[in-house]
């Protein structure tokens, strides 16, 4: 479970031998079904969450039961609602699994002493921290700006497994559009080709 993590890290930053055999201390391993929450909305949100296998997704309802996604978050992504985490609040969102998962959860006391034990953490933080407001940044943009057509083929341009992984009915929800126009694109998408 943890080469996955590793992996992600050292992208970003070097560990040292003795990191890598420091971290999984700060770690809990948990594997999720198929439908099985991380999250609920209500809930505290008591830990991060690393993505070592599988795929979750992060939503909110409204009144109607309808969800909205927020994120997919897949091997080598982190889940969380952040906020919830950071200040002891109730979350808004709601974490399941889309794919039968295995998760690293680290709590809020451990992710404090991990910061300060592994100096290389809080720098991998910092930058995961920094690509998210930019990626959050780039969303709203696109969600604002784009047609619904580069809505869809920037999302599988970006991310070509989505598509695979991931119901249309969802992939519709996290764009902002009906599940009809989603196939509407897609038809006409093939048409072109």
């Amino acid at each position: 479970m943890f080469t996955e993590l590793f992996r992600h890290i050292e992208e970003k930053t070097a560990l040292t031998e003795a990191d890598k055999r420091g971290i999984p201390n700060f770690f809990v391993p948990k594997r999720l079904r198929k439908k099985q929450f991380l999250l609920q909305e209500g809930e505290y949100c008591r830990s991060l969450a690393f993505v070592a296998r599988g795929l979750l997704k992060s939503y909110t309802l409204d009144g109607g039961g309808q969800e909205h996604i927020s994120l997919f978050a897949w091997e080598g992504w982190w889940v969380s609602d952040f906020k919830s985490f950071l200040f002891d609040e109730k979350a808004i969102l709601s974490i399941d699994a889309l794919e039968q998962s295995e998760v690293l959860l680290i709590d809020r006391p451990n992710y404090e002493r991990l910061l300060v034990e592994v100096p290389a953490m809080e720098r991998y933080f910092r930058i995961l921290y920094q690509n998210s407001l930019v990626t959050k940044d780039r969303r709203l943009i696109v969600s604002n700006t784009y047609s619904a057509r580069e809505k869809y083929v920037q999302l599988i341009t970006t991310y070509p497994q989505i598509a695979q992984r991931v119901p249309q009915h969802l992939l519709a929800s996290f764009l902002g559009l009906t599940p009809e126009t989603v196939s509407r694109i897609k038809k006409d998408i093939r048409e072109e080709a």
